[in-house]
């Protein structure tokens, strides 16, 4: 690997920073980290949906799409791991080149390591550096010694994030329920998720899983690829590699021009420089003189006769006794072998259960015989102990399976357990006179005595609604909704006047859309009320 290509600053980081680099190359490459993501999980996403559709069984497709995000991972981490050393990679690009990357050690992050919490570390490992199969998980070890914890964090914040980014997306939805209604929405939320849910919620659901996972998910692949990339660094040195190379690159220029002084100087510095005895000066023939003028060969170190080993250390034989003494001298120093004696001082106790201990020892080495007939005792206690084991094993698996029908339907949802149909609701128009009566209270009771409940209601409630407008000031239009009238109730000086109206409305409510009629008692005592506080006619 070409690491003097990287165009990021290589140095030993600590886990947090180590995330940041990998965050901060995900929102460089963002059009195609997050374009790669999303390609490759909306077919997926569409196809369970629409199985889970037909199935009636939303709860398996949520599960299928989150036991894919190892799949999904693939194409963010191939753009990551070009794009450090500057070679841009599309989204097209990167998912065509699915196909034939990174495929001999990815699959078991879709089988038995899908619930590592160190997949963000260790699928770089895998899928990068194509190592043997014998060698990926010893690989595995050293990568995630120095960095697990780290890995461990960023998976509980992602799936945090990601869980957070759910709940948000769900309560939206309450905001725009108006003020009134609020604890109805709220308990129709609530039967909703406890009885049968519709298919609407439970594909909206899956929506805002997916929607998060492709926000979050590209920040996962980058952070963990951030870790992969530090814990390389510390282990390799990349920083002093580079370091290094760019030494050399410098220095290089400067390297003919230094090689060329030391050619020039390197014949002065072997340049014999001998005294010449004076015996041998006065022994020289007489004719020197004359040969003066002659031009004499050169001396050098070849040539020179002076230069040898007898001449230079005599012929006398050294005796190296000396010199080995010397060595072994040097090899005993305790600085070569730094140790120390230390003395403690311990109890008599001590002493006196050592001595038990050795007794003991002494006792159980005579009954090997026996030892060892108590150890095939219990090794053959924990045979008999595992075949236990494996046939309850079996049992369970075996009630398991004769109990499906009972248990399947109910994990699948719905399923092929249908909802019973809920009783009909036989629905009477609503026939009220143009005018009011005088006596409101008097003529709702005739009409419950008649059979005619919701009508004696829709009176109560249209008459209360008429003295809303009047202590109000308000004109209510004929088609005024209950959320309008309350609205107008707020205007009432009185605060008895306020509630009684919003208990009116509510038991009208429960009426006209939720079938929930009140009790005789209960209506006798709102119009009662009603006719007391609005002071309507007897």
């Amino acid at each position: 690997m070409r690491i003097d290509r990287l165009d990021v600053v290589l140095r030993a980081r600590s886990g947090w920073e180590a995330m940041e680099l990998g965050s901060a190359l995900s929102r460089r490459h963002a059009r195609a980290v997050w374009g790669s993501w999303l390609l490759a999980s909306a077919p997926l996403f569409v196809a369970f949906n629409a199985l889970g559709w037909w199935l009636d069984a939303f709860g398996w497709a949520w599960l299928a799409m989150w036991w894919c995000k190892p799949l999904f991972e693939r194409a963010p981490l191939y753009v990551l791991s070009r794009g450090i050393f500057g070679e841009p990679v599309g989204t097209l690009a990167a998912l065509r080149a699915q196909r034939r990357w990174g495929n001999a050690g990815f699959w078991g992050y879709l089988g038995w390591r899908r619930f590592s919490v160190l997949r963000s570390l260790c699928l770089p490992v895998n899928l990068l550096e194509g190592n043997a199969p014998a060698q990926r998980g010893a690989r595995r070890r050293a990568v995630a010694a120095g960095a697990a914890g780290a890995a461990a964090v960023l998976t509980v914040a992602c799936m945090a994030f990601e869980a957070v980014l759910v709940s948000g997306a769900i309560g939206a939805v309450f905001m725009f329920m108006p003020l009134e209604l609020m604890s109805e929405s709220w308990r129709a939320a609530w039967d909703m998720i406890g009885q049968d849910t519709p298919a609407w919620a439970q594909l909206g659901f899956n929506l805002a899983c997916w929607l998060a996972s492709v926000l979050i998910g590209p920040f996962y692949v980058g952070a963990g690829f951030g870790l992969y990339l530090n814990r390389r660094t510390q282990m390799e040195a990349w920083d002093v590699e580079i370091a290094l190379r760019r030494l050399r690159e410098r220095l290089l220029p400067a390297a003919s021009t230094l090689a060329l002084l030391l050619y020039l100087a390197l014949p002065l510095a072997c340049a014999p420089a001998h005294a010449q005895d004076a015996q041998t000066v006065a022994a020289q023939p007489d004719d020197a003189e004359e040969n003066d003028d002659s031009a004499e060969e050169p001396a050098t170190a070849e040539n020179d006769p002076a230069n040898t080993p007898t001449v230079i250390f005599g012929a006398a034989p050294v005796d190296t006794a000396g010199f080995r003494q010397a060595v072994n001298r040097a090899y005993e120093d305790p600085l070569q072998r730094p140790t120390r004696q230390v003395t403690r001082w311990k109890p008599i106790e001590q002493a006196e259960d050592k001595k038990k201990e050795e007794k003991t020892l002494q006792r159980e080495r005579g009954d090997t015989g026996e030892r060892s007939n108590r150890k095939a005792g219990i090794a053959w206690l924990a045979r008999l102990a595992e075949w236990g084991l494996w046939g309850l094993l079996g049992v369970l698996l075996l009630v398991l399976l004769l109990t499906a029908r009972l248990w399947l339907p109910w994990l699948r949802g719905s399923g092929r357990r249908k909802a019973e149909a809920a009783p009909q609701v036989v629905e009477e128009q609503v026939e009220l006179p143009v005018v009011l009566p005088p006596d409101v209270a008097t003529q709702a009771g005739l009409l419950w005595d008649q059979g005619r409940p919701r009508q004696a209601l829709a009176l109560l409630y249209r008459a209360s609604v008429r003295t809303v407008g009047e202590r109000s000031g308000i004109a209510l239009p004929p088609g005024a909704t209950e959320a309008q009238c309350l609205r107008a109730s707020r205007r009432m000086p009185d605060a008895t006047d306020r509630d009684l109206f919003a208990r009116i409305v509510r038991m009208w409510q429960y009426a006209a859309y939720g079938g929930r009629l009140p009790s005789r008692a209960d209506f006798d005592a709102l119009a009662d009320t009603l006719r007391q506080q609005y002071r309507w006619l007897a």
